[in-house]
């Protein structure tokens, strides 16, 4: 048996709790790891199209205001 299987083994024997609390931790983790990336990215210039895009749709009145 594989150490994922035996992880979900044991997640299906969790009790509701037990469960709610790990979906939890894998949500915020989930998270953490999203912004992170997110800061890589944009630290990198990976994202500048979307700044340039952004700015290139507002120069042609195609922006909503919020």
């Amino acid at each position: 048996m594989s150490k994922v299987e035996e992880i979900l083994c044991s997640i299906e024997s969790l009790s509701e709790e037990e469960f709610a609390r790990l979906r939890k931790w894998f949500y915020e983790r989930d998270w953490k790891r999203w912004d992170k990336q997110i800061e890589e990215d944009s630290g990198s210039g990976k994202l500048d199209f979307l700044v340039k895009e952004a700015l290139d749709e507002k120069a042609k009145g195609k922006l909503k205001e919020l």
